[in-house]
């Protein structure tokens, strides 16, 4: 499994992605280009300490991401899908992408992926 995301907007969010891929031993794939500078020392930054024992791909493109990984499904997150992340059922070689935070994906993205689920938030009952 790989998580990937599309052109992010937040330093701090690519930050945790990239600790969390380091935790979990999951490969990251950033699809530029981001909403903030990307070179190595931001990237050190926003990593923290888990840099190095992330596995990190930079695609300067969508097109250059997608010829990287033929084959593979695609399951995109937004909040434009119904099917709800809870009752999917995963798959080992599965890529999980995750829109810009301002902006998600464009159609062309929608399009591509094999499957679109939304995180749907628990209401708070007081």
């Amino acid at each position: 499994m790989r998580l990937a995301l599309f052109q992010p907007d937040i330093p701090q969010n690519l930050g945790g992605a990239i600790r969390l891929s380091a935790c979990l031993g999951v490969p990251l794939d950033v699809i530029e280009p981001c909403g903030f500078p990307l070179s190595d020392k931001s990237l050190k930054r926003a990593a923290m300490d888990y840099g190095d024992a992330a596995e990190l791909t930079r695609h300067d493109s969508w097109t250059v991401f997608r010829a990287s990984r033929p084959g593979c499904r695609l399951v995109l997150f937004t909040t434009r899908a119904a099917e709800p992340l809870h009752g999917f059922t995963f798959r080992a070689d599965d890529t999980l992408l995750f829109g810009r935070e301002s902006a998600g994906v464009p159609e062309e993205v929608h399009e591509a992926a094999d499957a679109r689920l939304v995180i749907s938030v628990p209401r708070r009952v007081h």
